[in-house]
């Protein structure tokens, strides 16, 4: 089941994230984020007019995501950047692409013109994902990113709706 996050869900989606934070190049974050600071994420995009959605199985949230900003200026307010992370046990079951077609879907209905995806390089499995559904590689950044001693490619994948 996909349905919008709320700030209940902090803790499930901080412990999710956690894995990441602590264990890949996915995200280049390097502190742990607790519920509380999750839940001040999940209500500021929220307040922002922007979707945090969670797939849940047997109500256990399994995976997120959500739509931000691309930019603070204001002819980027038709572009957002999509993210979704997925518990490591729910990985390859489809979640994933579900959660992303969510996002998609309410940024059309939020009358968005671009969907932007940031995937640390490398990571085949979110790549396929992008392509899967219709985004287009659209940049390359190489050693932008430094995490786990090493540096980190960064690629851009664009949909436009």
């Amino acid at each position: 089941m996909i349905r919008p996050a709320t700030e209940t869900d902090a803790a499930a989606i901080a412990a999710i994230y956690n894995h990441y934070i602590e264990h890949t190049i996915v995200t280049f974050e390097e502190e742990i984020v607790n519920a509380a600071e999750m839940a001040g994420r999940i209500r500021d995009t929220l307040d922002a007019g922007l979707p945090w959605i969670v797939a849940t199985e047997n109500d256990h949230v399994v995976g997120y995501g959500y739509l931000s900003k691309w930019k603070s200026r204001c002819s980027y307010r038709y572009s957002v950047e999509a993210s979704v992370y997925l518990d490591q046990a729910a990985t390859r079951r489809g979640y994933g692409s579900r959660i992303y077609q969510s996002l998609i879907n309410s940024a059309k209905a939020l009358k968005m013109h671009a969907v932007i995806g940031g995937v640390s390089l490398p990571n085949p499995g979110s790549q396929r994902l992008h392509e899967k559904l219709g985004f287009e590689k659209i940049a390359h950044f190489r050693e932008v990113g430094y995490k786990f001693d090493q540096w980190i490619d960064v690629g851009y994948w664009e949909k436009i709706l």
